[in-house]
């Protein structure tokens, strides 16, 4: 089974406008996506999937296979799609290009959810903590008793009417792996109510009946959203690298 990594990498964010080429600890911000995904060793190929010259440059300057996307993809689905259609693989994941200090071992965990021939699309859970339970920016996660995800949503869940009953409470990290056949078809689907009132993504395919397996990490990863964050991804990286 061929396994494919797609990172995409926009230049135009609003935000952080060329985020992907921002330097941390003296490397474009891609390129240590990159590095993750070939330190993972679970993959067949890593690209590299953008709409600007500049983030393609910089990507083959440091060995990667850039592949160019149109600049209207709504989303990052939409963009993985695309590649999809001209780069055959069975299994194509979703890495985000602005978390420098994914774990390697988070991206084995994920593709190997898909040893089981059910899955057809998965993704990533970390034990939330209590302090987060408020932060509409972490996504909160129910799972059912086979891992699959129940509903993802930016407010507190699940509802505890008896806290000795108390069940686990999970938040999402933001990275997908899908089946080819899935993966278009999720792309071709129409975004639902839910998916445009949470803001999220991922609702889609729910709401519109398709199972999303959930790989539990321990990891945590460093979202570079703003220049404001550069330090704590420095931070991230420095701490991943010292770890033995």
């Amino acid at each position: 089974m061929k396994v494919l990594a797609v990172i995409p990498a926009r230049y135009a964010a609003t935000r952080f406008p060329g985020k992907p080429l921002v330097s941390l600890l003296g490397k474009p911000m891609v390129q240590h996506v990159y590095e993750r995904c070939v330190e993972a060793a679970c993959f067949d190929q890593t690209v590299i999937a953008t709409d600007d010259e500049r983030i393609a440059a910089a990507a083959r300057a440091f060995g990667a296979e850039p592949v160019m996307t149109s600049a209207s993809h709504p989303s990052g689905t939409d963009r993985l799609a695309e590649v999809a259609r001209h780069k055959e693989a069975a299994l194509y994941v979703n890495v985000q290009g602005d978390e420098p200090a994914v774990n390697p071992e988070s991206l084995r965990a994920l593709t190997a959810l898909f040893h089981s021939p059910e899955v057809q699309l998965a993704t990533l859970v970390r034990p939330l903590d209590e302090a987060e339970r408020t932060n509409p920016n972490v996504v909160k996660v129910v799972l059912a008793e086979n891992g699959d995800a129940l509903y993802f949503s930016r407010h507190d869940l699940p509802f505890t009417r008896d806290e000795k009953a108390a069940p686990k409470r999970w938040a999402h990290l933001g990275l997908y792996a899908y089946r080819r056949e899935t993966l278009l078809k999720l792309a071709s689907l129409s975004p639902t109510a839910l998916e445009k009132s949470e803001g999220l993504e991922q609702l889609r395919a729910l709401g519109h009946g398709l199972a999303i397996r959930c790989a539990v990490t321990s990891h945590r990863s460093q979202a570079v959203d703003t220049p404001d964050d550069v330090r704590a991804a420095e931070a991230a990286l420095n701490a991943l690298r010292s770890k033995p």
